[in-house]
Order: C-alpha cells, then structure tokens, then sequence
C-alpha cells in the first residue's frame, strides 16, 4: 500500500508550561482511532512500535509543518500510558517569541506530529471499512498549529503533504485471502523525505552543542560547574547564564551557610604556582632537617592562613581550596614502584595510567557545594497549605505549610600513598602532580561510592540503596536483566510522586548496560531497551562504581548534594615505611551526602 506522511493532532496545556525554562510538556500521539482514506488508522503505543530515536536527537519543532519556520527544538519523548510525551523548548528567535507567547497566553493550544509508517497490520473490517493498527511507525518532526488537523478532511492525500512511499500490510490469518489479491501490500519500506527536517535537526543541535560548550568554559573558567549544568538543562541563553553566573559569584561573597571564600585565602596565580607538594611532604619526612624546612617556610605560611581562615587545626598541613581547585599540568606517572621514572630515555608523554572504576554520581550532576562552614542545614518544604470550596458567607478553615530540614555534618575519608625518598629527590618526571592526581582520584572514588552505598554506621554517610531501602522506591525485577516494563516501572515510581523532571538519568554498572543493549523492548522485535546511550529517552551512564544487578534511576542535579569543608589535610608518615625507605602521605577530606527527595529516585534489582 502506497500512503504519504499523516499528521496528528492534540492540545497544548498551560499547566505544562515552563516559562522559566521556556518548556512545554506535551502529548503528542495516543491510540484513538483516526479516519484515514485508506481506513481507520490506530497508531500502537506497545513497546518497539514507536521509533523516537529522531526526536531524542533533537527533533525539530516547528510552526505548520513549515520547515522553514524552526520555532525550538524537541528536548525529550517518550512512551507514557498509551500516549507519546515530549518536552519542547522555544527557541528565541522572533518566530519562537511570537509562538511561546501565544502558548502561554492560551492563543496557540494545537500541536501536531508528522510521522511516518513503517508497518501496519489489517485487524478488522466493517461495513467495508477496513481498520489498521500501525505497529511500526516513526514521528518525524512537532508543530505547533494554528489549526488542528482534521483526520476527515484525509490528509496525506493532498499533493502539498509531499511523495508517496510503500509500506508493508501484515494480514490477519481471517483476512489473509483478501489482501493477498492486492498486489501492492507486500512490498519493502521505501524511505522518502518529505521534507528535510534532518538538516533543521542538524543545525538546531550544533547550535546546542554551541551554547553548551560556552557556558561549560565559563562555568569552569570560575569553578561553578553544577550552576552551569542547571543552565545547560534549563535551557538558558548564553547570555542569560552570564548573568546567572555573575549573581552566583555576588551571591557566594555574601553568603552565610556556603561560604566558599572561607576555604580560600586570595593566592594569585602565581603564589598559587609556587606551592609544591614534595617541598610540604619532605618537610614533614623531615623535620630535623633544617634546609627542609627551610625550603617549605612559603607552604607553611600558606597552611598556617588557611588554618586560621577556616578556624580548624589540622593533624599536618591544610591544602587551601586555592591550590586544590588550580589546574596543573600532569606531565607523566610512574610505574607501580616509581623505579621506572629514573631514566634518560624516559618518554612522559607515554605513561600509562592505572584504570580505575569511572566516578558516576558528579557525572550523573549531583550538586557540589565547597568551602562549607559549621553544620548545615537546608530547609525542605514537605506539605503545602489546603484550598477550599466555601458557600457565601463561610469561612475557609485555616491550613498551614509544613517544612523540614536536611542536615549535613562533616564526615572524615581519608587515602595515602607511599613513596621512596629516592623517587622524590632523583625522578624525572612531576611527582608531586602524580600524587596529588592519585590521592584525589582515590578520594573521589570513595565519596562517589558511599553516595551510593554509604552505610550510614561506622562514620559514613547514608548512600541511597540505604535511603530506599524498604521503601516504595525500590523494584524487584523478575530477573537478574530487567524488561522494558519494569524499566518504565522505576520511572513510573517517581512520577507518582510527582518527581519526574527531564533531567532524569539511569546509572548501571558495564554488566548491567551490556544486558540491557541486547534485550529486546519487546520479544521478535529488533528494538532494544538501551540504544543510543538512551533507554526509554532518558540518558544511561555506565559506572563500575554501580553494583551487580542494579538499575538506579533519579534526579541527581536537583536532589544530591555533595559538601566538603575546608581543605585538604596532608600528613606524612616517615616510620611505618622506614625500613625500606618510604615515605607514606595521608591525605584526609570532610564531607557529607545529603538527598533533597528521596522520591526523586528510584533502585531495581531483582535480589532486593
């Protein structure tokens, strides 16, 4: 059978509106049946019909199917309940303006999807009209319209509504005699263009990756990455993130529970420069020896301010933020023993570094607060007031908000390392940058795994298996490889909840992506549960850090917070090493895990 590209209709919500964020959140398919010239049309919503690849790799969304006429760009979509849901942005171009104006102004309330099909099946036949359940089909392109399609007036039939293309026609055993005597039924898919809303997917994301990549460097040039992901996924221009970025800066200066400027003390650049590591930790090997100490007087200054700054006294010398945020070239490791350094020949630009497990909770977007002073305390807003219908004269009962608080108190993780006296006096390469790099890798290791898996005993803090622990946020899967449904069924936690957001994220240990790669969203079907670093529309990160068998799901931008206190404290230990000449450096950090919602996630695993 030859058809062209079909349109559907739906209606904008106000209530879905986001003007901060410039978004609307839509439905833009269901299973309603439609008239189509050729017969009734039912679009299936089961798991494997729809294709969105296209519209998560940002789609298009324009105004009347105008290619020429880009109003924003499909942030998100996604099966939900038998419907297709998406987040759009508007973009700010006049024709964005004018369209995001009329939505919030309850002007433009139509939207409609262009898509093509891939696959129908005949399921029935009335009164000679035959009825088609489309069971492979792909949404091209959104539009905002200012007139909603009518499925009567048979679009697709219309030469404006662009080629026609074949699509294959699965017959139902009771009807297989019927369709076998039209010839045009059984034929291969033909992918034909209407129009060419790949290059106006192709332009709006470059511009995204554009405006993402200026407001990363800005975000880094001034050490405020976690503001600049909240931009980043709220939407914001480049111009409105520099303004963000400009009161955040004013904000901190005045600032009464996170204070970053407490844990530095002002060193320029070049002070910043002149630090070193190795002259602090010989000093410390050694302090009978006079030139030793001699040579770390600047360090000693540094930590002593830091220490007086922050009003702590560490057990060896405190790190200010100063020198722990400034960024260092790490020209080359070492080998396991440091032996191989001392070498002419030595290439530094070859060293191979030690693989370790990817640090995932940062990376997923929880949000970093440094520099903390005291205990802190966030409030927390866990009950709204009541609203009332009254008759004339009655008063309304008085109701009241409810708030509560999450707390966070420094906890102490602390690595070391140890290093010959050899290898700090004859190596060639930059140790100190070495072990700097290995105490904070190490360091990041073990706050990521206890904001997973943090016990809440034994001076950890409470991870989130421990949060969800019992609760109705965790999902026992039937297997050890989760189903689709049971995939939605994490989501489905937290939208209960009304928690979900679109910055959303799955993590999954390597195991557990490589499984979910290769089950199918639904069985004889080649679509598969995690494609294109998605899975059901949402992002999928892979960690090792993540446990056998888990699926954890959340909002880790909005409802993890990472803290830390002041500086680092360095000590060495030159005796438990003495006799094979090595030197151990401890290093110690305070911080704590807080979860703003615990609803905001969601935990599976099928040995719960």
């Amino acid at each position: 059978m030859k058809i062209k590209t079909l349109f559907r209709a739906s209606t904008l919500e106000r209530a879905e509106t986001d003007s901060e964020n410039r978004t609307v959140k839509l439905s833009f398919s269901s299973e309603i049946p439609v008239e189509r010239y050729f017969g009734n049309e039912i679009l299936s919503h089961a798991p494997g019909a729809a294709d969105l690849s296209r519209l998560n790799n940002g789609a298009p969304l324009l105004f009347n199917h105008d290619p020429d006429r880009l109003i924003g760009v499909v942030e998100s979509a996604r099966i939900a309940d038998g419907r297709g849901v998406a987040v759009v942005r508007f973009s700010r171009n006049p024709d964005g303006e004018r369209a995001f104006q009329d939505v919030q102004d309850g002007i433009l309330r139509n939207v409609s999807v262009g898509y093509r099909i891939e696959q129908m099946q005949l399921t029935g036949e009335r009164d000679g009209i035959k009825t088609y359940t489309v069971t492979r089909w792909t949404p091209h392109e959104i539009s905002a319209v200012s007139v909603p399609a009518d499925p009567t007036t048979q679009i697709g039939r219309n030469e404006d509504s662009g080629e026609e293309y074949a699509v294959e026609v699965i017959a139902t055993e009771t009807n297989e005699e019927q369709v076998e005597m039209e010839p045009e039924t059984k034929i291969e898919t033909v992918a034909t263009p209407v129009v060419d809303v790949e290059q106006i997917g192709a332009e709006a994301v470059k511009a995204e990756r554009a405006r993402v990549a200026q407001i990363e460097a800005i975000a880094k040039k001034h050490g405020l990455e976690d503001l600049g992901r909240q931009l980043i996924e709220g939407g914001k221009s480049l111009d409105e993130s520099r303004a963000a970025f400009l009161e955040r800066i004013q904000e901190t200066q005045g600032a009464k529970i996170v204070k970053t400027e407490t844990a530095n003390i002002g060193l320029s650049e070049k002070e910043i420069r002149q630090f070193s590591f190795m002259r602090l930790i010989n000093a410390l090997a050694n302090p009978g020896d006079r030139r030793a100490q001699e040579a770390a007087k600047y360090e000693r200054e540094i930590s002593e301010a830091a220490a007086a700054k922050t009003g702590r006294a560490p057990q060896g010398f405190l790190v200010p933020t100063d020198v722990l945020n400034a960024k260092r070239d790490l020209v080359a490791g070492t080998a396991s023993a440091g032996g191989y350094t001392v070498s002419t020949d030595l290439l530094a630009e070859s060293f191979i570094e030690l693989l370790r497990k990817k640090s995932i909770v940062q990376a997923a977007g929880a949000r970093v607060m440094s520099g903390l002073v005291g205990n802190v305390s966030i409030p927390k807003h866990t009950g709204a007031a009541s609203a009332f219908w009254l008759s004339e004269g009655q008063s309304a009962t008085e109701s009241q908000q409810t708030f509560d608080q999450v707390t966070m108190s420094p906890k102490t993780v602390g690595a070391y390392t140890d290093i010959s006296r050899k290898l700090m006096l004859q190596s060639s390469l930059d140790v100190e940058a070495l072990v700097r790099a290995d105490l904070a890798a190490v360091l990041a290791l073990a706050i990521d795994q206890a904001a997973l898996y943090g016990t809440g005993a034994s001076n950890q803090p409470m991870g989130l298996k421990g949060l969800l622990a019992g609760s109705a946020q965790e999902l026992d899967f039937a297997g050890a490889t989760p189903t689709f449904a049971e995939i939605v069924g994490l989501e489905s936690k937290i939208s209960s909840k009304d928690a979900d957001v679109a910055g959303m994220r799955y993590i999954v240990n390597a195991n557990m992506a490589g499984a979910l790669k290769s089950a199918a969203k639904e069985a004889g079907y080649p679509v598969y549960i995690l494609e294109g670093g998605t899975a059901n529309g949402y992002p999928v990160l892979t960690s090792n850090q993540v446990a056998a068998g888990d699926v954890i799901f959340g909002d880790f931008a909005g409802s993890m917070m990472l803290g830390f206190w002041s500086g680092l404290d360095i000590m060495v230990d030159p005796f438990s090493g003495s006799t094979s000449g090595t030197v151990r450096i401890v290093a110690m950090q305070d911080c704590d895990i807080a979860i703003r919602h615990a609803e905001s996630f969601a935990r599976g695993n099928n040995t719960l």
